[in-house]
């Protein structure tokens, strides 16, 4: 089964796949959460989304609990969050698991994938990211202290988009 076709619900509840919520060339895919020290990095995330979306990219939000109890809310709070502090608009999913036994099946495929500095398995912390190709390909994975618009992952999105 293609990445793209793994079901995953909106933050709305409502059922959708990955594919679903992906742009058409390039998908930045981000764990996400409300009470991290990187959350600002929502700001730099929704310049990129608003930037490259009518050349076909997104970025996909998926919010996660997992790290230090720092995305307690309910799809309601995560969403007035996101909105009112940081203006997103860029499609958040359900609140999953991205490690452990209840590991989402998304994040089962893309923790064989290397950062750049070669590391795999587990996902390390909040705002980890993954570059997905048109068809879900796995391209890049970025440790969490890269900021959304460091110069080496905007070249990996642009170079996704032609």
């Amino acid at each position: 089964m293609s990445l793209l076709a793994t079901p995953i619900a909106r933050l709305d509840g409502t059922a959708a796949t990955l594919g679903d919520l992906t742009g058409t060339k390039a998908t930045l895919l981000v764990n996400v959460a409300s009470r991290c020290g990187l959350t600002p990095q929502y700001s730099g995330l929704e310049r990129l989304h608003e930037k490259y979306a009518d050349r076909g990219f997104a970025v996909v939000g998926v919010p996660c609990n997992q790290f230090g109890g720092q995305e307690p809310g309910s799809s309601e709070e995560i969403a007035e969050f996101c909105s009112a502090t940081y203006g997103v608009t860029f499609p958040l999913t359900e609140k999953v698991d991205v490690n452990g036994p209840d590991r989402h099946q998304i994040y089962t495929a893309l923790v064989d994938t290397p950062d750049g500095s070669g590391r795999t398995g587990d996902i390390a912390w909040n705002f980890e990211k993954f570059l997905l190709g048109a068809d879900g390909e796995i391209v890049a994975r970025f440790d969490p202290s890269v900021e959304p618009e460091d110069p080496a992952l905007v070249e990996s999105i642009e170079g996704r988009l032609g």
